[in-house]
């Protein structure tokens, strides 16, 4: 079986501490509240409280391995980053990873 979304190498969910860590690793946009809205690598608009949400054409967003857990990668901080949830999908177990974003700034 294989592993889900906003999961660590061990298919168990992110303690909110590295939530926290990762989502601070996304872009902060001037005046809005970073603690709420930011923008993602592929500058898609990323919302803290709908972290998990896959609604379509949402805010939502994930935690994504940037080298995928099936290609070795670990859960350690310099490997994680958020990432939109379709920017997330689009990418992948590809690695390394281009042309992925799928969403940008709407």
């Amino acid at each position: 079986m294989s592993r889900k979304y906003n999961t660590d190498r061990n298919g168990s969910s992110f303690s909110e501490q590295t939530k926290l860590a990762v989502w601070s690793k996304a872009h902060v946009v001037s005046g809005y509240d970073s603690s709420k809205t930011r923008k993602d690598h592929c500058d898609a608009w990323i919302k803290w409280d709908s972290y998990g949400d896959t609604t379509e054409n949402g805010y939502g967003w994930e935690i994504d391995h940037i080298k995928p857990v099936s290609k070795g990668g670990g859960d350690e901080l310099s490997n994680l980053q958020p990432l939109h949830w379709q920017n997330n999908r689009r990418k992948g177990d590809d690695y390394p990873a281009s042309n992925y974003c799928a969403v940008s700034a709407k």
